[in-house]
């Protein structure tokens, strides 16, 4: 409670609050709570009718120094262990006031062990004797709080101890607390919340956070109850609501870009779409949009650990996300073998304004955030992207709902505004199936990142994604109407850009190994493309466009027999396999140009048209081709080894930010609980 003016007084000067005065009793060694006098017999009771004041508290506890710290240990643990008992009552204000103390001790003491990290949480400062059972009964506290009948705003403050729990220390896997949490799971409370409509609303975005930030406790390292009951949850509700959550947050990102965009295009700061994208992705780590993109890396790195760890979680990608509606219709027993579900009679969703369901979210999303690749933020929030689209393509359930051709969607997929093309405005509106909307995705990507900064890793997860997709085709023999000239012509772009830049690129990345990836991709084309491409006329095209391009493949051929012939080359084997790689598409290559010199030299001709040529290629097929073996096979996706780095990164960022976050809201939360009346007595004549 503060402490006010008294009236008429002249001075400007604040009293001091009666809960800080106790505080630094307290932290100089003495026990107030001891008095012989009546009034204390009723001191923990009044304590925690006090407002907290977190930075107060938090203040006391950094300041102290060791010999300090021994002094008063015994304190210490004296209002850790009251708050904890506190936490038993039913009275609304004792028990937010002692979880918002719990919340300042545990930020301060996790502030002043990482300034000084000779601090031992458990033994300096707890003691090892008391801690085991102190933390299991703070933690059944905090599952009785959470499923209880209790104000909301001790839910909430419950949460937010839980926040300041996990984010204690920057590394999640070396804070010492978190083997408490895992001994007391609370993912059945978690769990609940999640499925209940009005509270998840009110505090989902700190469930998902939460159980983002416990998966990956020690995660390569021992076993995470919170992965093992995440990987097998299979309450639609609970799954649904996850998914509601990350979907809000996506979409309510997507929706700030349109407003932005529209907002730019009727000022007159600016002229065209390249001069909006430029001014808001600027290269600064402090630019309001690249905040806003990391912003939303808890969500998406929770979005990454529910489709990588719970098959069961993809029935919720395609269901259209409102508080209001039903948990995913389609069973979540998921197989191999299961039919596609019955979607006939699915309706046409507008999507050109703003997505309504969680997969198509995660594509626009992705549409914006590939605009900016100057800084490493927006970089690695790409990278997650991929990752997560290359565990949905290897979904059997989101692919074969993503060809559904009974169930299309409009999406608006953002492209960057590039000099030498013109935006296709009509392509944007056109209602296709999600799969479609995804290789529209990975195209744009391919055509808009040919650059000296060139991104090897998210073009490799890249044109991992589309051969992922081709082989679920080929497997199920699904025919998608796509033009796929455009992504045909994309790939030849990139191995073009490969040849051209290889004295620069072959310094810094194995470009042969993306160049294989991009080949084999044609290579499954050339040999299976008669169980998915939609039209014998798509047959023509391809051989079309190899010929149209010979150029870039024999430069790359020629560039890759180089490499076999010098001893010192480290990345020898791929440039074999590279090598091999060719041998169908030079053959095809020399029989039509072959072919079209013969036809030009009968019809007298020098410049051929494009029908001409297709015509030439219909009849003319006369040729045997080698066949190569595991064109559809690829190696599934694993997290360890090739990304442990990145995610202990990615989560060492979401653990900082929330941090911050957290503290402001512990340090601003206020009861909504009327102020009581009594008050702690006097301990001084001056306080």
């Amino acid at each position: 409670m503060t402490s006010r003016k008294r009236s008429g007084s002249g001075s400007s000067k604040r009293p001091k609050e009666k809960v800080v005065y106790i505080y630094e009793l307290f932290f100089r060694g003495e026990d107030p709570s001891q008095e012989r006098r009546p009034e204390y017999s009723e001191f923990w009771n009044e304590f925690f009718l006090l407002q907290p004041n977190v930075e107060a508290l938090e203040g006391e506890i950094t300041k102290l120094t060791s010999e300090q710290f021994a002094l008063v240990k015994p304190n210490l643990n004296m209002i850790f262990q009251k708050c904890i008992e506190m936490l038993d009552t039913d009275h609304p204000k004792r028990l937010c006031n002692s979880l918002q103390t719990l919340c300042s001790m545990f930020y301060g003491i996790f502030k002043k062990s990482t300034a000084d990290t000779s601090y031992d949480i458990l033994n300096d400062i707890f003691g090892y004797e008391h801690m085991d059972k102190w933390m299991k009964q703070l933690m059944d506290h905090c599952n009785r709080i959470l499923l209880g009948d209790v104000p909301e705003n001790a839910r909430f403050m419950c949460l937010k101890l839980l926040l300041v729990l996990v984010t204690g220390t920057d590394n999640v896997s070396q804070n010492v607390l978190l083997e408490y949490l895992m001994m007391n799971t609370l993912f059945d409370a978690f769990v609940k919340l999640l499925s209940d409509p009005t509270l998840r609303a009110q505090h989902g975005h700190d469930i998902v956070i939460l159980l983002t930030i416990l998966v990956n406790y020690r995660k390569h390292e021992a076993t995470n109850p919170y992965i093992v009951q995440l990987s097998i949850l299979a309450d639609e509700l609970a799954l649904n609501g996850y998914g509601q959550m990350i979907s809000q947050s996506l979409i309510d990102f997507c929706r700030q870009y349109m407003q932005s965009l529209n907002n730019a295009q009727s000022s007159s700061w600016f002229s065209s779409l390249s001069n909006i994208v430029g001014n808001m992705f600027v290269s600064d780590e402090g630019c309001e949009r690249v905040q806003q993109i990391k912003a939303n890396n808890g969500l998406l790195l929770a979005l990454y650990e529910a489709v990588h760890l719970n098959r069961n979680f993809i029935t919720t990608l395609s269901h259209t996300q409102t508080e209001s509606s039903a948990p995913p219709s389609p069973s979540n027993t998921l197989s191999l073998t299961q039919p596609v579900p019955d979607l006939a009679n699915a309706p046409i969703i507008d999507m050109t304004q703003y997505p309504t369901n969680l997969l198509v979210a995660v594509f626009q999303y992705c549409s914006i955030v590939m605009q900016d690749n100057k800084n490493e933020s927006s970089v690695a929030n790409l990278k997650l992207c991929f990752l997560i689209l290359t565990c949905i393509s290897e979904d059997q359930y989101a692919n074969s709902m993503m060809h559904d051709s009974n169930l299309t969607f409009k999406v608006m997929l953002h492209r960057a505004q590039m000099r030498h093309r013109k935006l296709n405005v009509d392509r944007v509106g056109k209602s296709q199936p999600l799969a479609a909307t995804l290789l529209d995705l990975l195209v744009e990507f391919i055509v808009s990142h040919l650059m000296k900064k060139f991104p090897m890793e998210l073009y490799l997860l890249c044109v991992g994604v589309i051969h992922r997709v081709l082989c679920y085709q080929k497997r199920c023999r699904v025919r998608l109407n796509y033009p796929w000239k455009e992504l045909w012509s994309a790939l030849i772009g990139l191995l073009r850009f490969l040849v051209n830049q290889e004295q620069t690129l072959v310094k810094k990345c194995n470009i042969f190994h993306l160049s294989l990836q991009v080949v084999n991709i044609f290579n499954l084309f050339i040999t299976y493309g008669d169980t998915f491409l939609a039209t014998t006329n798509s047959y023509d095209e391809l051989y079309y466009e190899l010929n149209r391009e010979e150029k870039v493949f024999t430069e790359l051929h020629a560039m890759v027999l180089r490499y076999t012939t010098m001893p010192d080359c480290e990345y020898k084997d791929d440039v074999i396999k590279l090598l091999n790689a060719l041998v169908n598409i030079l053959a095809i290559v020399k029989h039509f140009q072959n072919k079209i010199k013969e036809w030009l030299a009968e019809q007298g001709l020098s410049t051929p048209t494009e029908e001409q040529i297709l015509d030439v290629v219909r009849k003319n097929y006369d040729l045997t081709l080698k066949l190569q073996d595991s064109l559809d096979h690829y190696d599934r996706y694993a997290e360890a080894p090739h990304h442990t780095t990145f995610f202990k990164t990615m989560v060492r960022d979401v653990v900082a930010d929330t941090r911050k976050q957290i503290y402001g809201y512990v340090k601003d939360a206020v009861s909504t609980i009327p102020e009581p009346d009594a008050m702690l007595t006097s301990t001084s004549s001056n306080s």
